[in-house]
């Protein structure tokens, strides 16, 4: 199951998941070690990251580790921009306005 990317940075747990991976490859238990909730409450959420794909796993010797895969955040960085975009425009119009109204004030 693919999830998006939008509910792997749902969940502030997750989120500061993916910020201590982010710097290195870490194993699961080294993860859980940074929160006070259990291995499997963490493991949890590590699952939802992975089927998010924005992290991947390698396998070094018999331990499994995880790193950020930052390609996957293409699709949340879109959707910001357009966000961005529409809010700068917006306000773009409203420094018209806001212009107009004190061009008049001026002109009075």
């Amino acid at each position: 199951m693919t999830r998006d990317i939008f509910q792997a940075i749902a969940d502030p747990t997750r989120r500061a998941i993916l910020l201590l991976i982010a710097s290195q490859a870490m194993t699961p238990n080294a993860v859980a070690e940074h929160f006070d909730s259990t291995r499997q409450a963490v493991s949890k959420h590590m699952k939802v990251l992975m089927e998010c794909q924005v992290l991947k796993q390698e396998k070094v010797g018999r331990e499994i580790y995880y790193s950020f895969n930052p390609t996957k955040l293409k699709d949340l960085d879109k959707w910001i921009s357009q966000l961005k975009d529409h809010w700068e425009d917006r306000f773009d119009q409203l420094d018209k306005v806001l212009l107009n109204i004190k061009n008049r004030k001026n002109e009075s």
